[in-house]
């Protein structure tokens, strides 16, 4: 795997954000019997109101674009609170799907958390694949928000 780096987001990357959100809900869309035109204003919106709910609600977080080579190929936004870490969204254009990228990230997130004794938190869609990756690391379901569940990691201090 070539190198994975991790940089703040700037305003010129909003078409490659605009790229990745829409590619984490094709599956999802291609199901719904719209238009492109449709599907795109559909995705417009969503991508908006998404963009606004996480700044407004974590003004502190880090906002990043994941590289590999110096390609910008995914998004990763966490928020650092006093008492836990919250990683709000990882997300990968396809073709750098389960090649270990976001499993890289996940471990370095652990390493981190359990360095400074907090959990981490996040919330999965119950279809989402990912979800999967994240039982294996040791996350559990502690809150089933319908379409949504809210998962944690306890650092192994925590879970005695």
């Amino acid at each position: 795997m070539q190198a994975i780096t991790l940089r703040p987001e700037t305003a010129i990357d909003e078409p490659l954000l605009r790229q990745i959100y829409a590619a984490s809900r094709n599956e999802e869309l291609a199901a719904v019997p719209w238009a492109d035109a449709q599907k795109s204003a559909f995705l417009d919106m969503q991508f908006n109101l998404q963009r606004s709910h996480y700044r407004q609600h974590y003004p502190n977080a880090e906002f990043l674009i994941i590289s590999q080579a110096n390609t910008p190929i995914g998004r990763y936004y966490l928020h650092r609170g006093a008492t836990d870490l919250l990683l709000i969204d990882i997300a990968l254009l396809p073709p750098y799907r389960r090649q270990g990228i976001g499993s890289l990230l996940l471990h370095n997130l652990l390493a981190e958390a359990e360095e400074a004794d907090k959990p981490v938190q996040l919330h999965v869609e119950q279809f989402n694949p990912a979800q999967h990756l994240y039982r294996k690391l040791g996350f559990s379901v502690i809150e089933d928000k319908g379409v949504h569940f809210f998962m944690q990691w306890q650092p192994p201090a925590r879970k005695n």
